[in-house]
């Protein structure tokens, strides 16, 4: 999908309303249509990049800051307990619109959200594997973003 069909682009060009919640040059925060919770919000790059590792690093710099101001501002309106940090990237990862963005999701103590992480365990030598993979593959994208 270009930008042209994203509804997030769309939101961002004014073509669809949202309960805006912080916007600056950079970056839009708002509520999510289909919340998990109360306050459940979205923060975007104003800017359309498919998922996290197609979105430049001074793009993904120009969230950190507001996501931290509307996590503390999140926790202080829904009075929640925790809340969650999510960016989910592909299908198979649940992402829905495909332009990276990340949910602020606050989260009461048994809400029952998330409450299994499906945990398991290496089989003998697979960890190490993995992780020489991983690391052989870092060589490859270094300097790549």
């Amino acid at each position: 999908m270009d930008a042209r069909e994203c509804i997030f682009c769309k939101i961002v060009a004014g073509e669809i309303p949202a309960a805006a919640v912080y916007e600056d040059k950079a970056v839009l925060a708002f509520l999510d249509i289909g919340p998990v919770s109360d306050g459940h919000t979205l923060v975007i790059p104003k800017v359309h990049y498919p998922t996290l590792d197609q979105c430049p690093p001074e793009v993904l710099a120009n969230l950190v800051k507001p996501i931290i101001r509307l996590a503390k501002a999140v926790v202080a309106a829904t009075r929640c307990d925790g809340y969650n940090v999510l960016c989910n990237n592909g299908l198979a990862a649940g992402q829905l619109v495909h332009h990276v963005h990340f949910h602020v999701i606050p989260r009461m103590s048994g809400d029952g959200v998330f409450h299994h992480w499906p945990s398991s365990k290496y089989s003998e030598g697979k960890m190490e594997a993995m992780a020489s993979a991983i690391r052989k593959n870092l060589e490859f994208t270094s300097g790549k973003s």
